[in-house]
C-alpha cells in the first residue's frame, strides 16, 4: 500500500496539473470502489475549479471552489495517472475520470478497487470518519519528542506497532517505520513506553529525515506504485534494512559477529532490523 511519501508525491503531481484549473468534465465508470461513490459525484465535480490540495496521513484532499473537498485514498493498487485528454477512450480499471479546461485528463485507475473517493465539506475535513482521531502529522513541527513521548506513555505494545497505530502519528507505514527505527538504533521489539524521553528525541528526527528523503526520491516503488506522470519512485534503492534480510547493514562487521539484517513478523507484518545495533 502506498505510504506517506508516495501519497505526498501523488498529491504534488495532481497539484501541479490541477490547481487553478476548472474540471470541464467528470465521469464515474462504475458505482463503487471500496465503497459506493457519493451520489451525483460527476455532476458535483463538473464545472468546479480546483482551489488547492492537502494531504492528511495517507489521504489526498482536493479542495474545490464550491466548498467541497474530494477525499481520495489510493488503497492497495490505486494510481492517479495524468495525460492529455483521450476522447471516447477509458483505460482498463479506470473508475473516475477528470478532464480539465486546458485539455488534460486525470484518471483514477485501481485494478483491485481497494481505493475510495468521497466528498466532504472543506471546513469539516478533519471530522470525516476516515480522518477523525488521527494523530499528528510526522512532518509537522507539533510532532516532536515531547508529543511522541506523551503518546507512548503507559503503552506496552512493541514500538513498531505503536508507530503504525495512526492515532500515535498519522501516515507512517511499514517501510518507513523499519527504516526510521534502524537509523535511530531502536529495536522494533522494544516496549513502546520505554522509548519516551531520550530515545524519542533520537527517533523523531530520524522519522522526519527518512520521510523527507523518500519524498525527494518520489517515494518507493513496490508493486503498483508509480508517480502521476508514470515515473517510478526511487527511494527503495536507499533502504537500509527493509527487504534486506540476511544482508549486511551499514554498521555490520560481518560474520561471526553479525549475521546481517533479520526479518521477523509483528502483527502480521514483516519487520526488518539489525539485532546488533538496534536496542
Amino acid at each position: 500500500m502506498p505510504e506517506l511519501p508516495e501519497v505526498e508525491t501523488v498529491m504534488r503531481g495532481l497539484q501541479t496539473r490541477l490547481e487553478g484549473r476548472v474540471i470541464r468534465r467528470a465521469a464515474v465508470h462504475r458505482p463503487d470502489m471500496r465503497w459506493p461513490f457519493p451520489p451525483g459525484l460527476a455532476g458535483r465535480l463538473t464545472g468546479a475549479r480546483v482551489d488547492g490540495f492537502r494531504r492528511r496521513a495517507k489521504y489526498i484532499l482536493m479542495r474545490l471552489d464550491g466548498g467541497d473537498s474530494v477525499l481520495i485514498h489510493l488503497g492497495m493498487s490505486g494510481r492517479m495517472l495524468i495525460g492529455p485528454a483521450l476522447p471516447n477512450a477509458v483505460p482498463a480499471h479506470e473508475h473516475l475520470t477528470l478532464e480539465t479546461d486546458d485539455g488534460w485528463r486525470v484518471g483514477f485507475v485501481d485494478p483491485r478497487r481497494f481505493g475510495s473517493v468521497d466528498l466532504v465539506r472543506t471546513e469539516a475535513e478533519d471530522a470525516h470518519r476516515l480522518l477523525a482521531g488521527l494523530g499528528p502529522e510526522p512532518l509537522d513541527d507539533a510532532f516532536d519528542a515531547a508529543a511522541l513521548s506523551a503518546a507512548l506513555d503507559g503503552r506496552s505494545t512493541p514500538i513498531k506497532a505503536a508507530l503504525l497505530d495512526q492515532r500515535t502519528v498519522a501516515g507512517l507505514g511499514n517501510i518507513y517505520v523499519c527504516e526510521a527505527l534502524f537509523r535511530a538504533g531502536i529495536s522494533p521489539r522494544r516496549v513502546a513506553h520505554t522509548v519516551a524521553g531520550a530515545r524519542a528525541a533520537r527517533l523523531v528526527p530520524q522519522i522526519k529525515q527518512t520521510l523527507a528523503e523518500a519524498i525527494a526520491a518520489g517515494g518507493s516503488s513496490l508493486r503498483d506504485f508509480v508517480q502521476p506522470d508514470g515515473e517510478l519512485g526511487y527511494f527503495q534503492h536507499a533502504w537500509k534494512v527493509y527487504g534486506r534480510e540476511g544482508e549486511a547493514c551499514a554498521q555490520c562487521p560481518g560474520l561471526p559477529d553479525c549475521a546481517g539484517v533479520r526479518r521477523i513478523v509483528q502483527s502480521g507484518r514483516s519487520t526488518f532490523y539489525c539485532p546488533r545495533t538496534q536496542r
